[in-house]
């Protein structure tokens, strides 16, 4: 059992909101820039913050936890959050709307023909998580995973929002920049292109290369396997280079990141979270405080419709210790907030490492889906993105997981049944036994389907698969939308 304590915490949670306003203000002016910097301060008026969607976007999702609860806060009402609250409508943000709006359910929403599903809109707004899950690392990840995949579906935008929130939540008793690093490496796939960057940061750094030599080296890295500009896992990279040749100086780590170029509002808005949360308010420039202050100026939020957002990031800071209790205490986490002294037994550190849960998050399939009816859960994934053309077959898998808590786990004969256009057909089992959750069996059951389309097709069709078990009240409604 972890034990924080709660002025440590909240001082922690504020220098985190600080480190954000002030990255995201001075790396602001420089977004988009493709060469090398040499910035050494702000370059914005002294007295406010800019607008940043890095830090508003977060205020929506405290709402909808304040409102929901953390118990079922997934993607799919995250998604409702974005069609409602959630103003912009560029890149990533606007296709995954757009896809909503066609009827695609998260993460889906995030995949279908969304070319930016790579970038930077997800990893850039964790710290919400990490904050209300601080020591936590896989709840945090289970959260910013929700969250990313809106609008990132199984691309290498979700991968480094589970890098990065696990480093956040790991930083409140881990003080150690590489440890945190490690920790970020041990959540996400190996093979991916965000930790082969990590890895090659953390290679450059140990050969004893300049930041500058490490930064062109990660580019041109990337640019060769086609990663471009403002995409997750380079600018995850020159925020790596941030905290590794900084050092630990608040200043020095900032610059350098920024210096790097590309999505600067974003890489220094992460690292001053970081070196927020790692060291609290101590670290934090008495120069460069006065210069943002203490507001939050929104550019993404739609306030007239979205009420009662802190405007402050004291009153931010002071919303999330509200609501921390209930999100560590709907996850039954190992943490106690004590008035005594931070204990942190070496046995929960090494438990960080642990990568079991949060890869199996990264191995779900793209262009799929998961609907939940109470005593087992279905994802549903298509072979390609769901497009189709009269007469044309598109394969589609069903998997279905018993959901052994609180519903016992017993064995239930599903029948399946499908609601078609006219004219269409669907080629699949009727039927299926979803096995028993014991020690060696794990409750799944698999089955694939064709679907053909019949000879009228519409821009959007809406087909819904009926699930009922045998002894169950609960039908299981699961939405299928096909592009035409």
């Amino acid at each position: 059992m972890i034990k924080l304590n709660r002025e440590t915490y909240r001082d922690k949670i504020l220098a985190c909101w600080l480190g954000k306003n002030i990255g995201g203000t001075m790396g602001g002016p420089f977004e988009g820039t493709h060469d090398i910097l040499d910035i050494q301060g702000f370059s914005t008026p002294e007295g406010k913050p800019l607008p940043n969607d890095d830090l508003d976007l977060q205020l929506v999702w405290l709402r909808a936890l304040e409102e929901i609860g953390p118990y079922d806060l997934d993607c799919k009402k995250l998604g409702e959050c974005w069609l409602s609250y959630v103003s912009p409508h560029w890149n990533e943000y606007g296709l995954c709307k757009t896809n909503m709006q066609a009827g695609l359910l998260p993460p889906l929403a995030g995949d279908y023909k969304n070319p930016w599903k790579n970038s930077n809109g997800a990893w850039i707004r964790t710290e919400v998580w990490a904050c209300l899950a601080p020591a936590c690392p896989d709840i945090a990840v289970k959260y910013a995973y929700e969250d990313a995949c809106v609008d990132h579906g199984a691309g290498e935008g979700t991968t480094a929002a589970i890098f990065v929130a696990a480093m956040e939540a790991a930083a409140f008793v881990e003080n150690d920049i590489r440890k945190l690093i490690e920790i970020g490496l041990d959540k996400i796939p190996e093979d991916s292109r965000m930790a082969r960057t990590v890895r090659l940061v953390l290679k450059c750094y140990d050969d004893g290369m300049t930041w500058k030599d490490t930064r062109n080296t990660v580019l041109k890295e990337n640019m060769d396997i086609g990663d471009g500009w403002f995409e997750a896992p380079s600018n995850v990279g020159y925020a790596v280079i941030g905290l590794l040749y900084g050092e630990g100086d608040f200043k020095k780590t900032m610059i350098t990141a920024i210096n790097c170029g590309d999505d600067t509002d974003c890489t220094a808005a992460t690292v001053g979270s970081v070196l927020g949360i790692m060291n609290g308010t101590a670290i934090i420039p008495e120069d460069w405080k006065a210069h943002i202050g203490d507001e939050i100026i929104t550019i993404s939020v739609s306030k007239g419709i979205l009420n009662n957002v802190p405007e402050t990031c004291t009153e931010l800071t002071d919303r999330i210790i509200k609501m921390a209790p209930l999100m560590l205490g709907a996850n039954r986490a190992q943490l106690q907030f004590t008035d005594g002294e931070t204990e942190v037994p070496a046995e929960d550190l090494e438990a960080f490492r642990s990568g079991d849960f949060t890869r199996a998050l990264c191995r779900r399939p793209a262009n799929s889906f998961t609907t939940d009816f109470n005593y087992a859960t279905c994802t549903l994934s298509f072979e390609r993105e769901p497009d189709i053309r009269p007469g044309e077959e598109l394969k589609l898998k069903l998997h279905f997981h018993n959901n052994d808590k609180p519903f016992g786990g017993i064995p239930y004969l599903l029948n399946l049944r499908w609601i078609l256009p006219e004219g269409w057909q669907v080629i699949g089992p009727k039927s299926l036994q979803l096995e028993h959750i014991t020690i060696r069996g794990e409750g799944n059951a698999e089955a694939e389907y064709t679907l053909i389309a019949g000879e009228q097709v519409s821009a959007i069709n809406r087909l819904i698969l009926e699930v009922t078990a045998v002894g169950r009240p609960t039908a299981g409604l699961i939405p299928v939308v096909v592009m035409g």
